[in-house]
């Protein structure tokens, strides 16, 4: 049976895709398609924050 990966949580996925795009910018000429993949960067970013924003927190026990 193949052995089925670990699941990969939304922020994580969201690094990792930053990475790659991070380093395809990298060797890529000044042009469009720069622009397009540091736009999608800019993109990711945003989304890392609303999700931030959204994701319920998790409070520290009161201490007494």
């Amino acid at each position: 049976m193949r052995k089925r990966s670990e699941p990969h949580t939304f922020e994580q996925r969201l690094v990792a895709q930053k990475l790659r795009l991070e380093h395809e910018l990298s060797r890529l000429p000044a042009g469009h398609q720069r622009d397009s993949v540091a736009a999608r960067i800019d993109q990711l970013h945003t989304a890392a924050e609303m999700y931030d924003f959204l994701m319920p927190r998790q409070e520290a026990p009161a201490s007494r």
